[in-house]
């Protein structure tokens, strides 16, 4: 009979694969400063998204197990955080205080490994990368329940920013005090979008309660801590930064709740094969504008994944139109419609093409 080899067997060896590893994240690490040096002598970004995609979409692809695809992209993140900051600082500036779930976005998709900005509120963040005060900054532009963030629609109309990339992330919001008892609740504060995300669940447990909008999530927290009667509805590592404890946890009406969020800066990452682009245009009011509109996309076989109209606040009953399609703006078939496009517009601008959120 074969003989089992001892959990301390087993450890041995563990210790073995830690040195390799360890010493193989180095050997990445020194290849990652060489690169930074030429990039620094060319004036070239230390983040390219395009590079980063393609490698979380290499080590995915040859992940054979037992470790899952989403712990392999969690293990890289860090890696690659930590190479991007011998390779050059780099600033991000994030709508909310610390534990917000911008701020959440912003580390799954840039890692522990930079200098994190927050800013009070979603104008500040495009006015730090306007003037190119953070290299990047992180705003939400959708909630999977409560819709579009309509301020963050209306500030890229105008900004002089591009769309950069994308996150999303999966939202459980809790309900935290200081107490952590229930009895103790009589106001529960949020950001305008979190309350609308559990609107039910309040008003079936908390209905003589007093609901009150906040600037952010991590906002609400904070004003938590100070007073036992005040609930906060926010994110558990909210709790963690903030000191609060737990009524309830998944509180969101829907519990498949996701919230998207942009990645605005002034880089124009290249084509991955795996991309998305936003616009924004206007036309003249007529009958099957909007039908005429589309046709350029429908003829170059391109995949719209999101429409959203707003008022062009430059003529009363006059909009203008968001749209997310797949497809990247250096594809020959994606210039083709969009110059049709352009030929109907009075007003046309290119948000940016980047890479898919994985």
């Amino acid at each position: 009979m074969r003989r089992r080899e001892s959990v301390d067997a087993f450890r041995k060896k563990i210790d073995e694969v830690d040195s390799r590893i360890v010493a193989l994240l180095n050997e990445r690490a020194s290849l990652a400063l060489k690169i930074g040096q030429q990039k620094n002598r060319a004036g070239r970004p230390v983040y390219v998204a395009s590079r980063e995609q393609a490698i979380y979409r290499r080590v995915s692809a040859a992940n054979g197990g037992p470790l899952p695809a989403a712990s392999i992209r969690a293990v890289y993140r860090e890696i690659l955080s930590a190479c991007r900051g011998i390779e050059g600082e780099m600033k991000v500036a994030f709508f909310g205080p610390e534990a917000t779930f911008t701020h959440m976005a912003a580390q799954r998709h840039f890692g522990s490994t930079v200098q994190y900005s927050p800013e009070p509120t979603i104008d500040d963040v495009f006015r730090e990368a306007s003037a190119g005060n953070v290299d990047y900054g992180v705003v939400p532009i959708e909630n999977s329940t409560e819709g579009v963030v309509t301020h963050t629609l209306d500030l890229l109309q105008d900004a002089d920013v591009q769309i950069c990339g994308e996150v999303s992330v999966d939202i459980e919001l809790c309900l935290l005090s200081r107490s952590g008892r229930a009895k103790d609740v009589k106001r529960i504060l949020s950001h305008s979008h979190a309350l609308g995300q559990c609107r039910r669940w309040i008003a079936a447990h908390y209905a003589g309660a007093v609901v009150e909008e906040v600037s952010s999530t991590a906002q609400a927290a904070k004003e938590a801590r100070s007073d036992r009667e005040v609930a906060a509805v926010s994110s558990r590592l909210a709790g963690e930064v903030y000191g609060l404890k737990i009524v309830q946890a998944n509180i969101a009406d829907n519990h498949d709740n996701i919230t998207r969020f942009f990645v605005i800066g002034n880089d124009l990452p290249s084509a991955t094969g795996h991309d998305k682009t936003s616009i924004v245009f206007a036309a003249k009011d007529r009958v099957g504008v909007l039908h005429d509109m589309l046709a350029p996309f429908a003829k170059h076989n391109i995949n719209l994944t999101k429409i959203e109209s707003r008022p062009s606040r430059q003529k009363a009953w006059e909009y203008v139109f968001f749209i997310d399609f797949r497809g990247h703006r250096q594809e020959p078939r994606v210039k083709r419609a969009l110059d049709q496009l352009a030929e109907s517009c009075v007003f046309l601008k290119v948000l940016g093409s980047y890479p898919c959120s994985l």
